[in-house]
């Protein structure tokens, strides 16, 4: 979901500086380079998910392996993953210009469908809180902007996840956001790209994210065109949770010989599984957040 330091250190500033070095490429511009996407987390030669993978590459097409790996990883969630919280880095294209690195702590909870987000980096949002419950409200978000910003004077607003104040910046609606969304959308997608070739998808072990021991899925549309959505897309699978922590997509490059083109990226880090959240947890009323609904 890069600043010198001073060297008096405030406790944001730390956090920021450690989730940037711990985020991957989501805030590191190297990482954003032509060929080789963290090279030093990821060894260079790809190694396939099995022998079965292996033989079958032949026979089927090559998303097929991926495909049942995500299908196995939601059937887990979808029974046994009821709620987390987490740190998310997030960094999005829009318009064609690509924004900043963005921070916030969020909660989540399957069911209802309930999210909370609060943004702790950089400066211009520290303390910006969205919050949306399905069924609530009217469906409706419960948002404000940072309380040091000209937006924040007024306060919060209550807003359609889809409505246009509400998508400014951002890709996604706060509706699409989560693991259990991701892996969703990530099925849908390759269901969608299996239809055509012109495809490639390698598996690397030892793939690390925030330190943490990973599977990365590299699928590559070598060739441009309008049924593909990306050219590069890179799932981190997290080995010990069973679930997809870091994705990120490129898009074909600006010329031949070019570096590719962030499209998005998103890391969950820090994850608690299954805290026990509850209803209070996504209560605007809540005095621990700063919605100040009456």
């Amino acid at each position: 979901m890069k600043k010198k330091m001073p060297k008096k250190t405030s406790r944001f500033a730390v956090l920021l500086t450690v989730l940037a070095s711990s985020a991957g490429a989501a805030v590191a511009q190297a990482e954003t380079s032509v060929g080789g996407f963290n090279q030093a987390n990821v060894p260079q030669q790809a190694q396939n998910a099995g022998a079965a993978a292996q033989q079958s590459a032949a026979q089927q097409h090559p998303l097929v392996p991926a495909l049942e790996m995500a299908y196995k990883t939601k059937q887990v969630m979808d029974a046994s993953l009821k709620d987390y919280s987490a740190t998310v880095a997030k960094q999005e294209r829009i318009n064609g210009t690509l924004g900043d690195p963005e921070f916030a702590f969020i909660k989540v909870r399957n069911q209802p469908f309930s999210v909370y987000m609060k943004f702790i980096g950089p400066k211009a949002v520290v303390g910006q809180e969205a919050m949306y419950v399905e069924g609530r409200n009217d469906n409706k978000m419960y948002a404000h902007a940072s309380p040091d910003s000209l937006k924040g004077k007024f306060g919060t607003v209550q807003l359609l996840p889809t409505s246009a104040m509400a998508m400014a910046g951002q890709r996604y609606p706060i509706t699409e956001l989560g693991i259990a969304n991701l892996t969703k959308r990530l099925i849908e997608v390759g269901e969608h790209d299996k239809q055509f070739g012109e495809c490639d998808v390698k598996f690397f072990q030892g793939a690390k994210v925030n330190g943490r021991d990973c599977t990365m899925i590299k699928v590559t549309h070598p060739v441009p065109r309008r049924n593909f959505l990306f050219y590069i897309a890179q799932i981190y699978l997290d080995n010990q949770l069973n679930m997809p922590i870091r994705y990120e997509a490129y898009e074909w490059p600006e010329k031949e010989g070019g570096a590719p083109v962030l499209l998005e990226s998103y890391t969950y880090m820090n994850l608690q599984i299954n805290p026990g959240l509850t209803d209070a947890d996504f209560d605007p009323h809540n005095p621990a957040y700063g919605f100040n609904v009456k």
